[in-house]
This record gives C-alpha cells, structure tokens and sequence, in this order.
C-alpha cells in the first residue's frame, strides 16, 4: 500500500466540497433540506469523494490518460461538429443504449430498464434529498405547487397523469430495476460457462442490492396504500440501509462502470480520427493495418509502462509490424533458433538479447 494518491485526494475532496455547496446553495442556506434525509445526503457526499478518487486516480493511468487527452484534443479541433456527434454517442450510449442491442435484444432491454430505472430515481431522488425540490399543497386541495430551488412553479393536481406519474416516478423506477434484475439472472442462468465464472462481489452483489432498494421502496408503496402502513417504520429503515449501501457500493464495485463510460465516448473521438487520418505501414509486408496516430501512442504507453519494445536496425519499433506478420516471425524465429534458414529480408530473434527483435543481417 503506497498510500491514498494526492491528486485523487484533492479531486475527491473538491468533488465532496461542490456537493455541499450545491444542497446549501439550492436549498435557500438549508431552509428547505429535510433534516430527516440527512443519512442519505452524507451518504452521497461520501460517494462523490470516492467515485471522483477513484476516478482521477484512474484517468492516471497510462492507457487511460492517453485516450482522455487524446480524445479532448480531437474534441476541440472541430467543436461545433464534435458537440453534435458527442449528443449522438450519448443518445446511443446511455438513452437507447443501441451499442448492446447487436448483441442480444433480452440483454439490451435488461441494461435498459436496469439504467433508466436507476437514473430515473437519481433524477427524483437527488433534487428531493438535496432540498432543491418540495411541493406544498395550494388551497383548492387536492392541488400542488412545485417549488424549485425555492422558487414556485406550476401547480398540479394530484389526480392528474402528471402528478400520478411525478408521485409514482419512484415506484416507476422500481419496476424497472426489478425487471432487469429478472432479466439479468435469466441470462446468466441460461450460460452456464459464464456462471462458473461469476463472482459475489462482482455479479451476483450488484443485483442483490438492485433488487432489495427496489422492493423495499415499493414496500413502502404498498404499506401505505394497502396495509394501512403497518410495517412502515420497518420498511423504510430497511430501505434506508441498502439505499446507502448502495451509495456507498457505487465506487468500489461494478456500478463504477457508469462513470467510465462517459470518458469512453472519447473512444469514439478516437477511433473515428484514426480512420479519417494517415494510417500506419507495416515495415515488413507493407500493408496499412493501423491508423499511424493509434501505433503512436501505443509506443508512448507503453514505455510509460516500462515496456521496451524498440528495434535496433531498419524498424524502429515493434508496433511498426501488423499482427499478421508478427505471427509469421514468431515461426520464422522458432525455425532460426532450430537451425532453419531465415530469408533475408525477415526479422529475427537477436543472438545476444532474445527480447530484441531486429532485420536478420
């Protein structure tokens, strides 16, 4: 253990400070935060810390600095178009999700109702537990004013679809996280290969928490529509727990992969550019099999890595072969080391340094 890493420290720390700011801000000095909703306001300030920590700590990485840099780079060279493509990668990375749909259409509508049931929560939740959002009910009852950032807006009634959708948003969103947990249990019940290989705290911890905040919330539901809240109190500190448990899950698990798919759609910047720009020239067979930008980088990386794949004589660099002809050199340095003749235009495993790959002499 080297310790906790000071950039990641000052990121996580800057990350909890603006969330405070933000619920003293839009809660009118804390006028309208609902001290009853405390525990779950701690918990997301601990949890912006830790997915920022984590975070920065992880855009430090080599491979991942490069594309994140990379990717702004490329951003910024054509903004006007770029922001155009990044709302189209974002329509079909989180709203549609249609990246997974080429898969499977059961897996596309499980990762489907599991992340629209989990942002539609944050959208009611967040607003609600940050003091942004409360509703107070007019004289002409059964109506109610929203109150935004403690400013009054519309006024609705509750037997309205718009305010049977707004007091139902969270049961809503249960429903969903119930059926894509049901969905996702069924997929990995029907590969049995891939069950072998599925871990607690990485697959089955995941739904197990999904599945409790949802059925617990619409516990509560049900306790007071139809039980006539016997068991409420009971429920509602049930909930409470896996809510913030769940909160507290979000940087060290596999829900981390919410936030490193937003750096991800750098990768399209990426890959697109590649393809439109100068592409890379296999040394030996001649034929492009890269874009040069990408073979680049991928020598820079590495050696960040401390991996030395540079060439003594006409090839600077390993990555300067394509895939294809690094196969064919791995049997053609199997049959030099045999005792086997090497064409002479072929690279070869050097005699006095076996991980030197050079031009035979």
């Amino acid at each position: 253990m080297k310790g906790l890493d000071r950039i990641g420290l000052c990121g996580g720390l800057a990350a909890a400070a603006c969330v405070c700011l933000v619920i003293f801000l839009g809660s009118r000095g804390f006028k309208h935060f609902d001290l009853a909703l405390t525990h779950y306001a701690a918990a997301i300030v601990f949890a912006a810390f830790a997915v920022s920590y984590r975070y920065v700590v992880w855009l430090q990485r080599p491979p991942t600095k490069r594309y994140w840099v990379r990717g702004w780079l490329l951003f910024f060279r054509r903004p006007l178009a770029n922001s155009l493509y990044l709302i189209r990668a974002l329509v079909d990375s989180f709203a549609t999700q249609r990246f997974i749909s080429r898969r499977s259409p059961i897996r596309w509508l499980m990762h489907f109702c599991l992340s629209w049931g989990v942002m539609i929560a944050f959208a009611i939740t967040f607003p609600l537990v940050f003091g942004w959002m409360h509703f107070e009910m007019e004289s002409a009852a059964p109506n109610y004013r929203i109150f935004v950032l403690g400013y009054p807006t519309n006024e609705f009634s509750i037997d309205s679809v718009f305010g049977f959708l707004l007091f139902n948003g969270l049961n809503i969103s249960g429903i969903l996280v119930l059926v894509g947990v049901v969905l996702a249990v069924q997929l990995r019940l029907q590969e049995p290969a891939k069950l072998a290989l599925q871990k607690f705290g990485n697959d089955i911890a995941p739904l197990l928490i999904l599945f409790l905040v949802a059925t617990t919330g619409l516990g509560l539901t049900v306790s007071a529509r139809w039980l006539g809240g016997h068991g409420y109190s009971f429920i509602a500190l049930a909930h409470a727990a896996v809510v913030i448990g769940f909160l507290l899950y979000l940087p060290f698990g596999k829900f981390f992969h919410i936030f490193q798919r937003t750096a991800q759609l750098g990768v399209a910047f990426y890959k697109r550019a590649g393809i439109e720009g100068t592409q890379a020239v296999c040394a030996r067979c001649q034929a492009s099999f890269a874009s040069a930008m990408q073979v680049a980088d991928l020598e820079v990386v590495e050696q960040e890595l401390g991996i030395d794949y540079r060439m003594t004589g006409a090839v600077d660099h390993y990555q300067q072969i394509c895939p294809a002809c690094r196969r064919k050199l791995l049997a053609l340095n199997q049959g030099r080391l045999l005792g086997r003749e090497v064409s002479s235009f072929d690279f070869v495993v050097s005699s006095s340094d076996p991980k030197i790959v050079h031009p035979a002499d």
